[in-house]
């Protein structure tokens, strides 16, 4: 049984209710990571500083990149898996830090008993209703190669023609930060990312706001918000919303 409490000055009268086998509690979110290793900045959703509350990692150790971008069945099983174990440990919500494990968003869900959002991606319905019909949502993508039709369906995307999609993996820098290394220059990523940003705009002036797909992306998404004026969303636009549905606090001010 799941316990939503909240314990504030004063209130804490109350039988506290936990499975013996969880170990921990107080971490709102969990978040599955995929097996790569390089630096990651504050405002990166595997650094623990990008939030202003606990977060519960797991590594998924047999899902690296290339296996990710193969699109394997099996890789439903390895996230299942690592999402039982965040579950036992208490989370209340899932998050999986790479745009492409949308491509299991609807299958986890149903494996899974605790709310899951898998990828940056699910987040279109929600943008594409506050915009006018003429426009569209620009993309800033990892790679272009396994960004199909397939995994916006599975993200609840019924129509991709709304989207205006450009790869990073042609940027010097930023295209080098999913794979294992140990060095990254933080200010030529962000200058590549401003300037994709800005020739996709340059290209689309249709374009209403623009969606971050990868999870090294929203170290980088004020300058981008500066640079071209619009809207950013990002995974740490959606891990904010999730958290702050599953951790309700109570009003506290005058009438």
């Amino acid at each position: 049984m799941k316990h939503y409490g909240y314990i504030g000055k004063g209130d804490d009268d109350f039988d506290v209710v936990k499975p013996l086998a969880q170990q921990m509690s107080g971490y709102p979110i969990g978040i599955m990571l995929l097996n790569v290793g390089y630096p990651i900045v504050p405002g990166n959703v595997a650094n623990a500083c990008t939030y202003d509350f606990p977060v519960r990692y797991a590594r998924v150790r047999t899902v690296d990149s290339p296996r990710l971008h193969t699109k394997d069945p099996t890789i439903i099983d390895d996230l299942t898996a690592v999402g039982k174990e965040l579950q036992e440990d208490g989370v209340r919500a899932i998050i999986c830090a790479c745009g492409y494990f949308g491509r299991w968003q609807k299958q986890l869900t149903e494996r899974l008993d605790v709310p899951v959002y898998a990828s940056s991606l699910t987040q279109i319905p929600m943008i594409r209703i506050g915009l006018k019909k003429s426009q569209k949502i620009g993309i800033l993508c990892a790679v272009t190669r396994t960004f199909d039709d397939e995994l916006l369906s599975c993200c609840g995307v019924d129509d991709p023609s709304m989207l205006v999609v450009k790869s990073m993996e042609e940027a010097a820098e930023f295209s080098a930060i999913p794979r294992d290394r140990d060095t990254m220059n933080n200010a030529k990523v962000r200058a590549e990312m401003v300037q994709a940003a800005k020739e996709m705009v340059a290209e689309n002036p249709d374009i209403g706001a623009i969606l971050l797909e990868c999870s090294d992306m929203p170290p980088y998404a004020a300058a981008v918000q500066a640079a071209v004026n619009l809207p950013v969303y990002d995974f740490t636009t959606m891990i904010r919303w999730v958290e702050s549905a599953v951790c309700r606090k109570p009003f506290y001010g005058y009438i």
